[in-house]
C-alpha cells in the first residue's frame, strides 16, 4: 500500500481544510499548571493559563470566561485551585464591527461527578 501524500494543487501548494474546529470539550489539569506558583498567585495564574490553552488551540487573542468558570477557579479561595476542570472552548464570531478580530473563544464550565473515562470532544463546522 503506497503512502498517502498531502493534497496539493497543480503548483504544489498545500490545500487547507475547509472544516474549521467551532469546538471541544475537554479536561485541563490546572495543578500541573499551576506547579510551584506561589499562594498568592495560584487562582490569577490559573486563569492566565486555560486563557493561553485556548489562544494556543484556536488562534484567537481574544478569549472570554464565563462568570461561571471563574467562580469555580476561585471557590475555594486563591490558592486552592481544583485540580482538575472540566471546561468547553468555543469559536464564536464577534458582534462588534470595531472589533480588531473576526472571532473570539468563549471557555465554559462543564460540571461533571468524576473525571474518570472522559476524553476531548470536538465539534466541527
Amino acid at each position: 500500500m503506497p503512502a498517502q501524500t498531502p493534497k496539493t494543487t497543480k503548483t504544489g501548494e498545500k490545500k487547507k481544510s475547509t472544516r474549521q474546529l467551532t469546538g471541544v470539550e475537554l479536561t485541563v489539569h490546572v495543578a500541573k499548571l499551576i506547579h510551584k506558583v506561589s499562594f498568592k498567585q495560584r487562582a490569577p495564574r490559573a486563569v492566565k493559563e486555560i486563557k493561553k490553552l485556548a489562544t494556543q488551540r484556536f488562534k484567537t487573542s481574544d478569549v472570554r470566561l464565563e462568570p461561571k468558570l471563574n467562580k469555580h477557579i476561585w471557590s475555594k479561595g486563591i490558592k486552592g485551585c481544583p485540580t482538575r476542570i472540566r471546561v468547553k472552548m468555543q469559536r464564536k464570531r464577534n458582534e462588534d464591527e470595531d472589533a480588531k478580530e473576526k472571532f473570539y473563544t468563549l471557555v465554559s464550565h462543564v460540571p461533571v461527578p468524576t473525571f474518570t473515562g472522559l476524553l476531548t470532544a470536538s465539534s466541527f463546522d
